[in-house]
């Protein structure tokens, strides 16, 4: 299995256009370096495994304060 260039998004940008906290309906922020998606409103940030963000909040890690 490959992991995607460096130049290339590891989520589809159109896809990040409509996903929104599932918590919250809120914004989220791509983390690239983490390869997350983060919400500062719930203090989450949901992985993003293979390519598939994974918006379940069992599956979330907190955010340090």
């Amino acid at each position: 299995m490959t992991q995607p260039a460096a130049t290339e998004p590891a989520v589809d940008p159109r896809l990040l256009e409509v996903l929104v906290c599932p918590l919250t309906k809120g914004p989220l922020e791509y983390d690239r370096a983490a390869n997350e998606l983060v919400s500062r409103k719930a203090g989450l940030a949901y992985p993003i495994r293979d390519g598939i963000p994974i918006m379940l909040p069992d599956e979330a890690r907190e955010l340090e304060p």
